[in-house]
């Protein structure tokens, strides 16, 4: 476990800033890229592997936009480790448990970041607070322009970028939202809302993407196809998809809100009540909760923690976060444990 200096850091997506951040939590922009004549990673031997690391690792040293960021091997780094960075939305659940030559690059506030050998040669990933997709692609447009000017990528002028996956060839762009969805998931509108988004060339998955589940009423919501449509086009359907939710969401809100105020906001004060005072509390029903608070804050509730605190909570209450403040691997009820304690303390402002 060698990555506790990181838990002193707070990503800088979750400050609850940005744009419609009551309901849209943040926006990404990822990209695929792979280098031209070099086998895909799954294919490649391990000399081919080191052999693309290398390269995309002087490249990332030369890219200004990349002169705070960090280069992790993740042969250094134990399973405990890798869960860590995937529960901080820096790598994917597929790239913390795959194998061979393979690394991470982290930028300044972790609002850059790089996967190196995963299912593509390279996966570069821009977020940040609240519906900003426009912005977060701007910088990721240039970080992508310079790499592209010092590596070697594999593009056909027939379909553009080839990537693993034939889903992401052509601009290799997925771009997505996570959106906090309380208000349409208590009143069952939910299951309506992605029939209508798959309809439209939009999915909807859990918290980490894709093959995971829903937690805290948290959607990670984003395009399917990247073939035939440019990266301005996409980001732009994708915000307007995005205003469309929240507008959904802030009505149910209201209604919600309105429908009986005295129970609304008790439930939301039991949930405060819980949260802050319980001696052993588990990751899912922590985020049941913290959804819950944060309905009532936007409601105009008032807490002793704020929004940039239960988002921070969200990411640090997790196991690997749990077990890299400890020190060691713990088992499921001493995270539970821990886990309450953290929380009472981060409420109370000990922390």
């Amino acid at each position: 476990m060698k990555l506790m200096p990181m838990l002193k850091y707070k990503s800088g997506w979750l400050s609850g800033k940005g744009p419609l951040n009551d309901i849209v939590v943040s926006s990404r922009v990822r990209i695929a890229r792979n280098l031209r004549m070099i086998p895909f990673p799954q294919r490649g031997n391990s000399q081919q592997q080191r052999k693309s690391y290398d390269l995309i690792e002087a490249a990332c040293k030369k890219n200004n936009y990349l002169k705070k960021a960090v280069i992790l091997d993740m042969k250094d780094y134990d399973r405990v480790d890798r869960q860590f960075l995937m529960e901080r939305h820096l790598i994917s659940y597929e790239h913390a448990n795959g194998r061979g030559v393979r690394g991470i690059v982290i930028g300044d506030r972790e609002l850059i970041s790089i996967m190196i050998n995963e299912e593509d040669h390279l996966r570069l990933q821009g977020i940040q607070s609240g519906l900003q997709l426009k912005e977060v692609w701007d910088v990721v447009e240039k970080i992508d322009k310079d790499l592209e000017k010092k590596l070697n990528f594999a593009f056909s002028d027939e379909i553009g970028y080839l990537t693993a996956c034939p889903t992401n060839t052509g601009t290799g762009l997925r771009a997505s939202i996570l959106v906090h969805l309380p208000a349409m998931v208590v009143r069952n509108e939910v299951d309506k809302l992605l029939q209508t988004l798959g309809k439209i060339g939009i999915v909807a998955r859990g918290l980490y993407g894709e093959g995971t589940k829903v937690i805290g009423d948290m959607f990670q919501i984003s395009n399917q196809v990247t073939l035939g449509s440019s990266e301005e086009t996409i980001t732009s359907k994708l915000e307007s998809v995005a205003r469309r939710v929240v507008d959904n969401e802030a009505r149910s809100r209201k209604i919600l809100y309105n429908e009986d105020k005295k129970e609304f906001e008790d439930k939301v004060f039991r949930a405060y009540g819980v949260l802050s005072s319980a001696r052993i509390i588990s990751y899912n029903e922590t985020m049941d909760l913290i959804s819950r608070i944060k309905l009532g804050i936007y409601m105009g509730m008032n807490f002793n923690a704020g929004i940039e605190t239960l988002n921070e909570l969200m990411i640090i209450t997790q196991p690997a976060h749990l077990q890299e403040t400890a020190g060691e691997t713990l088992l499921s009820n001493k995270r539970d444990t821990s886990r309450a304690d953290l929380i009472r303390k981060k409420l109370k402002g000990d922390l």
